[in-house]
């Protein structure tokens, strides 16, 4: 589930009570409390980095380039937006660079593919009520899922990652990728009708082979 947004007290304590990390202190370039917060935003930064360009040392490098901008940046950082999305902001803004360096056409957005009378051509959906749960959460699944994530345009990537896996808001969405909101819904109402789309095709082959017992929905 994806978190509410908060704002940050100047005290870097967020709205909800929940200590975050001291501002000033990060402003003062106390380094001991920019450790905690590299310790704390390098897991999720690198995956980031990684699912956008879907290579370790180019992920690696938007890591470190991410935290030596935010370093020297931290003086002049005013704390309107949470320190996390921040960061998450410096890490899309290196992972595009460095996406548009290899490819200069590669952060455009997939648009939904309209039909002559002006309407979204309709996707087929599978139901996949009678699958058995361990069919559903198998680790073959799962790598299915992570590579139809890995074929989402950078751009339909990035607001998924962030949304529903990082579990940003709506609102620290738009703000990491300098959107506006309503992009941020437009594209991950895209990107997850995409995912379910190649998730369906997915499972509807397993339905296929997977055997049903009549008496009790199960696989037999």
């Amino acid at each position: 589930m994806a978190k509410s947004a908060t704002a940050l007290q100047p005290s870097g304590e967020r709205s909800d009570g929940r200590t975050e990390f001291s501002l000033t202190a990060l402003r003062a370039g106390d380094r001991a409390e920019f450790a905690r917060l590299v310790d704390r935003y390098s897991g999720p930064i690198y995956r980031l980095a990684l699912k956008i360009l879907g290579d370790t040392q180019d992920a690696e490098d938007v890591l470190q380039e991410t935290f030596l901008k935010a370093f020297r940046a931290l003086p002049d950082f005013e704390g309107r937006s949470s320190i996390s999305t921040w960061l998450y902001r410096i890490a899309a803004n290196e992972a595009f660079m460095a996406l548009r360096r290899r490819k200069p056409d590669a952060i455009s957005v997939d648009e939904a593919q309209p039909t002559p009378d002006g309407e979204q051509e309709p996707i087929q959906i599978v139901d996949w009520c009678c699958l058995p749960e361990e069919e559903l959460l198998s680790s073959e699944a799962r790598d299915h899922l992570d590579q139809a994530i890995d074929r989402l345009s950078p751009a339909l990537k990035a607001v998924f990652l962030l949304r529903d896996i990082e579990g940003l808001s709506v609102r620290e969405t738009a703000e990491a990728l300098n959107v506006t909101e309503a992009a941020v819904k437009t594209r991950l109402l895209r990107a997850r009708l995409n995912l379910r789309e190649q998730l369906s095709a997915y499972y509807n082959e397993r339905l296929l082979s997977t055997p049903i017992d009549n008496h009790n929905g199960r696989g037999a």
